[in-house]
């Protein structure tokens, strides 16, 4: 359901770079191996473990007649507490299925935007979702605070309209069990960026009416495959971009379609956070990531991109026009602007996806390493291969840099000074 081309696909990168070597993948994939057999991080084992399915279905079924009156779900959390939950419902809210529940998300202690997500939230038809791995994020924490203040969520009537995820035995969770709420808990070795996968993204997309099964299917599909040596051009890509950090450290996702937009920003939290590090000899490194939407960023980013300094690969995610035929452009010429005749009657997703192919190949004669994700129908299925493949070249691409991929050690230090400060 999805197509890659790979940097070594076509000659769009100097000859000088040699494709990797199989002492090289081999050497690579042992490294993620090791680190799946021995647990460094837990999101590996997220694709076989239904637990996360197994409680949300079941929390659907108990409270089934309260669910039925929800219009709004309210997800107080931040990062990887939020971005994977709003990027797969970005990619998925046109599908049928998905319920008339308005996906609001309280992650910014900004009192104007506070305000304006809690404009007109009435209490009965609302269910808050307070997601915190550590239970004491200061965005998360306090937020939770005006909330629970300010619809009286400690009152035994209203306690129904709020529900916990957090690590096992946080104080989020120690909180929770004292005062009644129902929360779910997940494995505190599973990164908040790496999560979208367990009850953290499972329990509100379940509510919200998608097929996470198949989410979770198209998952453990990719991974297995991997595992089995069947998806090296992960091995490859992570590959090229580590050895070549000096040379290309920004790495740009151009995404052709504004269902991208919440995805490209989960992408850039997971590469950012996981990659910009301090290795094991001591030495500051990382991966720069931009996020684009295309077409509209032709018109803004394009011109750096082909003519400004060459230190950039771009990866492009389409996709496949055939199955989006509708609306079109009318085939009507209007005076003045007979020049822009030559897409009448023209689907915008063939307008949009000849943008694309233009774009590339305008950047790849540029020499500008390049590589292409072609998604033939969005669905649980490919939104979960999409996740699962990110996160796998991530972990990759940490290992050859000689990092600790799942820690974050710069945005503690923040947290530290902060409660200093106050």
């Amino acid at each position: 359901m999805l197509n890659f081309t790979h940097f070594f696909d076509k000659n769009n990168y100097d000859n000088k770079l040699a494709k990797p070597s199989k002492e090289a993948l081999d050497n690579v994939f042992s490294l993620i191996k090791q680190e799946k057999t021995l647990n460094k991080t837990g999101y590996y084992s997220l694709v076989h473990d239904y637990k996360a399915l197994e409680d949300s279905l079941s929390f659907l079924k108990k409270h089934k007649n309260f669910l039925e009156t929800i219009k709004n779900i309210v997800i107080i959390g931040i990062g990887g507490s939020s971005l994977g939950i709003k990027a797969i419902d970005g990619m998925l809210k046109h599908l049928p299925r998905r319920k008339n529940i308005k996906l609001r998300f309280l992650e910014h202690t900004d009192p104007i935007e506070i305000q304006k997500t809690l404009n007109k939230i009435q209490l009965t038809q609302t269910l808050f979702i307070a997601i915190s791995k550590s239970g004491t994020t200061i965005e998360t924490s306090s937020l939770l605070k005006f909330v629970i203040h300010k619809y009286k969520l400690l009152t035994p009537h209203n306690k129904k309209h709020l529900i916990i995820i957090t690590d096992q035995d946080s104080p989020l969770s120690l909180f929770a069990k004292e005062y009644h709420f129902d929360f779910f808990e997940i494995d505190q070795n599973i990164g908040g960026r790496f999560s979208v996968l367990s009850t953290i993204g499972i329990l509100p997309l379940t509510l919200l009416g998608y097929d996470t099964k198949e989410l979770l299917e198209g998952a453990k599909k990719f991974q297995d495959n991997f595992f089995e040596r069947k998806e090296e051009h992960v091995l490859q890509k992570a590959i090229f971009l580590a050895k070549n950090k000096e040379r290309y450290p920004i790495n740009i996702l151009f995404s052709y379609s504004s269902v991208f937009k919440n995805f490209n920003a989960w992408y850039v939290q997971l590469w950012g956070e996981s990659l910009g590090k301090i290795d094991i000899y001591g030495k500051k490194v990382g991966l720069t990531p931009i996020s684009l939407i295309g077409s509209i960023d032709q018109h803004s980013f394009l011109q750096l991109i082909t003519q400004g300094v060459m230190d950039k690969t771009v990866t492009f995610i389409s996709l496949d026009q055939a199955n989006y035929t509708k609306p079109k452009i009318p085939k009507l010429s209007l005076k003045y602007l007979e020049s822009t005749d030559f897409v009448n009657n023209t689907s915008f997703a063939k307008l949009l996806s000849t943008q694309q192919i233009a774009t590339m190949q305008t950047i790849q004669n540029e020499n500008i390493p390049t590589d292409h994700i072609e998604i033939n129908e969005l669905c649980e299925r490919s939104v979960g291969t999409l996740i699962i493949y990110f996160e796998l070249l991530t972990s990759a691409a940490g290992a050859i840099l000689n990092i600790n991929t799942y820690n974050q050690p710069g945005v503690e230090f923040g947290k530290i000074l902060l409660k200093k400060m106050f």
